[in-house]
């Protein structure tokens, strides 16, 4: 069987990095946290295949080379807009497995019980990938479903170079983990030692089960051996899905949630993402405030921003879970302009608000997951995110299908009426329940013009994530920031509870920094604000610019 071709220019960014920070295509390009997975999409949409053709074959392909986020254990969302301006979007989130309860994660002293809903089969969440990939190509893919997951096939089985950032990723994982069953040999070669940079990475147990994907679709992961394999595991290693788990899965197409602002529509995810929500809440109050009169990174500008995010958090914490339980969600109030109104006009532009865990908004009312964008030459494009939720999920999986799980439950409110001042809430709307799904952080967004694909974006990040895009789509429709500057940009994070402004180390200035302790903030630095993936469109040069964000190792832009 041949090997999977490698161009030399492929070779050289795996090892030295992206040769530039953008990329530029008149055709097609496909931006994802892997190039090999970049460039297999691409050769999909060379070989006549539309963009939701080139997301299935990104996504699979990502199962294998990106195996931290990538995913068929896991579930996400897609936001597809169509060539002629109709927007729709595709949720293929986790379920909570039919023996799931509001307590199952609680000892006899109501706590949660050994960190069970991060740790442990417990956590894990019926899988949707699949089952999202799968619709998404029944209702709009035009390539067959079999050449799709054909090169992620080929990559599992023949192998793929692999590259420093993933042997780094390789050796950590493995460190911290000595004691879960399948990371022990997961990245280890032959001779029972982790493949080293520049060598062959095969993996055949994930290269059987991607065939029977492939041969039998949907049915191939949620029927069949595969289930009945993901059945015994669960019941040899203490979790609770089953078959009939499987079965009864079903992704499910939505209408998306629109906002505008400065004459931009903005597409997103309707709950159980939150996302779509907050970030079009808080591009609302940046219309109120004018935002672009206000000089990007001064101290009034990340004020204004924290204070958004706080608003919107809160609204998110009390309100928001999945639609199907939650029927009354005060979506559209969210959405509103007037809301925002009233929320703005409760912003004290000279020191922070309050969060109070026990009012949530009302004193001011009147990590792991990866994300790839693609578009075509039709003008469909694609923002898409999925996750494992924290780096290689819950670091478990069955070494005869060679993928690791989910450890998505973690998502759902875990103690029900406990919000705590460290993050932790207990609202009703994201109680556990059977066949619910967990509310979502996950943010993929399309931007439009005209009709026409402006800006595709997303990133991974956990909660970070809807203010890592609120903050790229802010840079680029109220900044003008091309969208490689947009992704590097310095980042803040508020989410209401914990009460602190999380930032970027050396990119916040001392006396910024200074100025927002004095208005009463908390501020804490970190490394870095999300994995950015994004592309947008000059519609009179007729030029797609796509730019992978530098903190992801092997990422990057592919086009024709």
């Amino acid at each position: 069987m041949k090997n999977v071709a490698i161009s030399c220019s492929l070779l050289f960014l795996l090892f030295f990095g992206q040769a530039n920070a953008q990329t530029y295509a008149e055709n097609g390009m496909v931006v994802s946290d892997h190039v090999i997975a970049s460039q297999v999409g691409v050769d999909i949409l060379k070989k006549g295949g539309n963009a939701i053709d080139a997301a299935i074959a990104t996504a699979f392909a990502l199962e294998v080379t990106h195996p931290e986020a990538g995913n068929i254990g896991g579930g996400g969302f897609i936001v597809f807009l169509k060539a002629n301006g109709e927007v729709t979007t595709f949720d293929f989130r986790e379920k909570a497995p039919l023996a799931a309860s509001p307590t199952m994660f609680l000892g006899e002293n109501g706590k949660i019980k050994d960190n069970s809903n991060h740790k442990g089969l417990l956590a894990v969440g019926v899988p949707g990938t699949v089952a999202g990939l799968y619709q998404a190509h029944q209702k709009y893919g035009k390539l067959p479903w079999a050449d799709l997951v054909k090169p992620s096939v080929e990559l599992a089985e023949n192998g793929f170079m692999m590259s420093w950032g993933l042997y780094n990723a390789a050796v950590n994982v493995t460190d911290q983990d000595p004691s879960e069953d399948i990371m022990i040999n997961y990245f280890k070669g032959a001779n029972g030692e982790i493949v080293k940079p520049g060598e062959t990475w095969k993996q055949p147990a994930l290269a059987k089960t991607l065939k029977e994907i492939q041969k039998h679709g949907r049915d191939g992961f949620y029927k069949g051996w595969v289930a009945q394999e993901i059945e015994d595991y669960m019941k040899a290693k203490g979790g609770i899905i089953t078959k009939a788990d499987l079965e009864k899965y079903e992704a499910v197409e939505r209408k998306p949630l629109k906002g505008t602002f400065n004459g931009y529509d903005i597409y997103s995810m309707p709950p159980p993402s939150s996302g779509g929500v907050a970030l079009i809440e808080m591009m609302n109050l940046m219309e109120e405030a004018n935002i672009s009169e206000i000089e990007f990174n001064s101290t009034a500008y990340v004020h204004l921003v924290a204070e958004a995010m706080r608003r919107a958090f809160a609204d998110r914490a009390k309100h928001l879970g999945d639609p199907d339980f939650n029927p009354d969600m005060p979506v559209d109030r969210l959405l509103s302009k007037d809301f925002a109104k009233m929320r703005y006009e409760n912003i004290d532009l000279t020191k922070a608000s309050i969060s109070d865990p026990s009012k949530f908004g009302h004193p001011y009312d009147g990590s792991s997951t990866t994300h790839f964008s693609v578009v075509d030459k039709e003008g469909n494009a694609i923002s898409l995110t999925y996750t494992l939720e924290n780096s290689y999920g819950v670091k478990m999986g069955s070494d005869k299908l060679g993928f690791i799980f989910n450890n998505e439950m973690g998502d759902f409110n875990p103690v029900p009426g406990e919000t705590t001042t460290g993050g932790q809430i207990g609202t009703d709307p994201n109680m556990i329940a059977p066949e619910k799904r967990m509310l979502s952080s996950m943010t993929p967004v399309i931007v439009a013009k005209d009709g026409k694909p402006y800006l595709v974006i997303g990133s991974p990040g956990g909660r970070t994530i809807i203010n890592t895009v609120f903050q790229t789509v802010l840079n680029v429709l109220a900044y003008d920031m091309r969208v490689d500057r947009a992704i590097e940009a310095m980042k803040i994070h508020h989410q209401w509870l914990p009460d602190r402004i999380l930032y970027e180390r050396n990119l916040l200035s001392p006396d910024t920094r200074d100025a927002l302790i004095k208005m009463g903030h908390t501020l804490t630095p970190t490394t870095n604000i999300g994995v950015l993936m994004g592309i947008t469109f000059d519609a009179s040069k007729k030029l797609y610019t796509g730019a992978a964000d530098s903190s992801s190792e092997d990422g990057g832009a592919r086009g024709y």
